[in-house]
This record gives C-alpha cells, sequence and structure tokens, in this order.
C-alpha cells in the first residue's frame, strides 16, 4: 500500500466535453385571489381526472399512451372540461406514476392522486413573458409575477432549457416546479487536479482529507441531538393513539425530514465550494448500510438506520457535478482498520468507544474518522493511477 505521506497527483486537462444537467428550480409565484380561485379549480379537477384514468388503468393494465388517448381522451375534455393539452398530460402523469411503481414494486400498485395538482408544458400550458408567468387554467389564461430572487439566472434560454412543470399549494403559498436542463463541461479523468476523501459518519456528517493533506470535520453532535428530541416526541405521540397525535407525527417527519435535507445541502455545497474544479470526491459504497445497523442495538438503532447518507451522496454528486468534479465510490472494508502510514489491516487498530486509531504495528495514531478520509483518498489516488493516461503529471 502507498504511503499517504508526500502523495499527491495532478492530471492535466487535454480534452473537454459536454453533458446535460437538470435540476428543479421552484419558483413561488403571486396570485391574487380571483387567481387563486382559477389555479385551485383547476388543479382540483386534474387530480380528479387523474384517478379516473388511473382506475382504468388498474383495471386494463394498459400504459400506452396511444390506447389510452382513443378510449379516454373524449371523456377526460366532456366528463372533466380539460383542454387538449391538459388531458394529454393527465394521462402522462398516470403512466409516469404507474412506470415508477412498477420499477420499484414489480407488481401493480393502484396509486391514488390525494393532493392537487397539475402538470404544465412549456409553451403551452405555461410560457414567460415580461417577468410574468403566463399560466392556462380551465377559464382561460392567468398572468402570475413571481419572486425572482435566486431564480432570474434560469430564465436565459440561451443556457437554460424549461421542462414540464408542477404547479403546487402549499399552506396558500403558490409554486411552480421547474425542471432546468442546461449543459455542463463534463470532468473527464483527465482533468482531475484535486483527491478528497469524504468518511461519512454520526459523530462527525463528514471527515475529509484532500490532496493538500488538510484534514476537516463536519460535527454531527447538534444535529444528532435535534433529532434525539424529535424521535422522544414521536414517542410520547405515538402513546395517545388520537386523531390529532397522527396529525402531529405526520408534520413532525415532515419538519424533520426538510430540516435534514436542508443540512445536507449545506454539508455538500460546502464541500464543492472549498475546493476547486476538477476535484476528485471519493465517498464509501454505502449499499446496503441498513442491512448492518440494525445489527446495531436497539436502543441506538433509530439514529443509525435512519441516517440519511443516501441523501447527501446525491446531493453532493450533482452539485460536484455543476463544479466539472466527479464522485466516485469504493468498497468500504477496512477504511478505519487500515494504517494509512504502513498498511497494516487490524480490527484492534480502532477503538470505537473513544474514536482513536492507534496502528499495531507502527504506532501512527489519529481520529478513527480522519483515518477513513486518509484510505478513501489512498483509494482515489489508486484510481486515479490505475486509469492514467499519457501526459499524466506526478508529483511527490
Amino acid at each position: 500500500l502507498r504511503s499517504l505521506v508526500g502523495s499527491e497527483m495532478c492530471i492535466r486537462d487535454r480534452s473537454t466535453s459536454m453533458e446535460q444537467m437538470t435540476i428543479t428550480a421552484k419558483v413561488q409565484i403571486v396570485a391574487t385571489d380571483a387567481d387563486k380561485v382559477l389555479l385551485d379549480e383547476t388543479m382540483s379537477v386534474y387530480r380528479d381526472a387523474c384517478n379516473y384514468v388511473s382506475d382504468y388503468v388498474f383495471q386494463t393494465h394498459d400504459l400506452k399512451q396511444f390506447s389510452l388517448n382513443k378510449v379516454l381522451y373524449s371523456t377526460l375534455r366532456e366528463k372533466f372540461g380539460l383542454k387538449s393539452q391538459m388531458a394529454q398530460s393527465v394521462l402522462k402523469t398516470v403512466i409516469a406514476r404507474y412506470r415508477t411503481i412498477l420499477e420499484n414494486h414489480n407488481k401493480w400498485i393502484r396509486p391514488t392522486f390525494k393532493k392537487p395538482q397539475y402538470d404544465l408544458v412549456w409553451n403551452r400550458d405555461y410560457s414567460l413573458t415580461q417577468n410574468c408567468f403566463s399560466v392556462n387554467t380551465l377559464s382561460g389564461r392567468v398572468k402570475l409575477p413571481y419572486f425572482a430572487e435566486g431564480m432570474s439566472k434560469y430564465f436565459d434560454h440561451t443556457i437554460y432549457r424549461f421542462g414540464t412543470a408542477k404547479l403546487t399549494n402549499k399552506h396558500g403559498k403558490y409554486y411552480l416546479h421547474i425542471p432546468v436542463t442546461y449543459d455542463v463541461e463534463e470532468s473527464n479523468i483527465s482533468d482531475i487536479c484535486n483527491v478528497v476523501g469524504i468518511d461519512r459518519g454520526i459523530n462527525f456528517v463528514v471527515a475529509t482529507y484532500d490532496s493538500h493533506h488538510k484534514s476537516g470535520f463536519v460535527s454531527g453532535k447538534a444535529i444528532k441531538q435535534k433529532r434525539a428530541n424529535y424521535s422522544k416526541l414521536r414517542k410520547k405521540l405515538q402513546m395517545r393513539h388520537t386523531p390529532s397525535s397522527r396529525r402531529r407525527l405526520k408534520a413532525i417527519g415532515q419538519r424533520e425530514n426538510r430540516w435534514m435535507q436542508d443540512i445536507n445541502h449545506q454539508v455538500s455545497k460546502a464541500l464543492v465550494e472549498n475546493n476547486p474544479k476538477h476535484t476528485l470526491f471519493v465517498l464509501e459504497d454505502l449499499s446496503g448500510i441498513r442491512n448492518v445497523t440494525e445489527r446495531v442495538k436497539t436502543k441506538d438503532r433509530y439514529i443509525s438506520v435512519s441516517w440519511s447518507f443516501y441523501d447527501l451522496e446525491q446531493k453532493l454528486i450533482y452539485k460536484a457535478k455543476q463544479n466539472q468534479s466527479s464522485v466516485i465510490k469504493v468498497d468500504p472494508r477496512y477504511t478505519s482498520q487500515c494504517c494509512p502510514a504502513c498498511g497494516h489491516t487490524e480490527k484492534s487498530n480502532r477503538n470505537k468507544k473513544i474514536h482513536l486509531f492507534t496502528c499495531k504495528n507502527c504506532g501512527y495514531k489519529s481520529n478513527d474518522d480522519r483515518i477513513g478520509a486518509m484510505n478513501l483518498y489512498r483509494m482515489g489516488i489508486n484510481y486515479l493511477s490505475d486509469s492514467q493516461v499519457p501526459d499524466t503529471v506526478a508529483t511527490e
């Protein structure tokens, strides 16, 4: 095993290529009381039409838009009063939902559309004109101003392309969730000039080690404490068995989920912004981590099993692409047991209780999460070495 002391690699760019990337811009729109009535009516009818089509698909198992259109189009127009494009969008919405269910569960499960919704096709159901969105409703188009802060950059159509948006109503506020596609420069293996090993955990959300031999830590203490408070409150509510407690449980779950997603956004954003373009981020492949953590003591299981490692991973992947960087996942075995100085691997090297790594062979000591990040960094360096191309520049 290569020692991490003084090892560093920088591979220069020789060619560039582009790839498409899609993110969702959530734009809040401003609606008058009259506009709200039209939007609510349209979303409610659209939802009812989706449930009608869902019943038919569940009975027939027909997911071909051509045949569904032939049978249901007239009914959607006459019974629900949908316009032509709305009727086509209803069919596409239901087909997409069924295909997702079949892909995830491999069996036919009837989806129910509970919340009012409305899928809008760009330049047909909605468009952007003079700082307003023009949105089609059952009673004609309405002009809706929007909050532009942080969103204006996406409206440059020479760079960004809009897709089919979703209109939602959340606590009386209306939002357009718009998929925005644009081209980014693809990061090739020959571009990489920095490697960062990232060890994910609970006491430290992330521990990092990079090509400049610098370590970084994001403490998970405050996060762990707040999630423990959520868990305690959840247990109390579960013991009440009342309709109000069940509503409260649902609200708490959604709030905790939003909070954790925000934490992951902040951590992944900091990782990308604090490293240069063409960085290779190296993560452990935690597929199947739930099966491992379920062997943890019952009292500690909630913290281990419900930790949102995957969400952080996904956010880091797309943010890294935006910065022309890459993410790879490697085998996690022995990353916290292997000495980065001499390569000696032994389970007793790591003391989990005090989070200390002490090599039984050479005596090297460090925080066990930092050791994991160092070993992931080494694996990233080895990955680059195995993928070397001519003109590679390596410095010691």
